[in-house]
């Protein structure tokens, strides 16, 4: 069956796909894919500010969407989000590692078009939304405020931990505990006006720099309230 041209590449840390499933399976998954493909772009362009890595980022996240169990995803939406978000974070902490981004917060291209484009404007919005609602229903609020801070804005543990009122080790621990619930089946109600308060903070602080009320905002929900 046809689909969309990829890298070859080895997928890792998602469960693979049975050797029985069929064409039907593939072409249900194709489907799956292609519905949400305009949306998982959005995510991904507005991470990366740029086409070509956005469209690298959706073959990727389509060849691990072939090979994933997908008998196992109670939310086929929900785990390609996260997929995208995770590997399009992980171009931009990896570039940021080589010296190829500039050391400001990378969310927002503060030059990009979308300052004079009402349209792209909003997409980047949508896409900020959309992925910090799925953050929100999956994460308690010290694994969101330590996910959210480490991997978007690339604080340091001993930063996080300060920020946190947490030990070094336990700040690592939070990161990574919150990769792993990204993936899980559980959700929890997010409140909308909590939602609306976080994308604005957040949108505040990837436009200006400024992150003061961001980590407050989310450093107030933790179990030890704000630094």
């Amino acid at each position: 069956m046809s689909a969309p041209t990829l890298e070859a590449t080895t997928p890792t840390e998602h469960p693979v796909a049975s050797p029985s499933s069929t064409d039907d399976d593939l072409d249900h998954a194709l489907d799956i894919y292609l519905a949400e493909r305009r949306r998982l772009f959005r995510i991904a362009y507005q991470i990366l500010q740029d086409v070509a890595g956005a469209e690298d980022v959706l073959q990727e996240v389509w060849l691990r969407w072939q090979l994933t169990y997908r008998p196992k995803v109670e939310s086929p939406a929900a785990y390609l989000t996260t997929t995208t978000t995770h590997l399009a974070l992980n171009v931009v902490q990896s570039a940021r590692h080589r010296h190829e981004t500039p050391t400001e917060p990378h969310l927002v291209n503060r030059d990009d078009r979308a300052a004079q484009d009402p349209s792209l404007r909003a997409e980047q919005t949508a896409a900020i939304e959309d992925a910090l609602a799925l953050l929100m229903s999956r994460l308690t609020p010290d694994g969101l405020a330590a996910y959210v801070l480490r991997k978007a804005f690339g604080y340091a543990y001993a930063e996080l931990a300060r920020l946190l009122r947490v030990s070094g080790p336990n700040a690592r621990v939070l990161v990574s505990r919150a990769q792993g619930r990204l993936t899980s089946g559980r959700v929890r109600p997010v409140s909308p006006e909590s939602h609306r308060r976080l994308v604005v903070a957040f949108r505040t602080a990837a436009g200006t720099g400024d992150l003061e009320d961001l980590t407050h905002l989310l450093a107030a929900h933790t179990p030890y309230g704000a630094a």
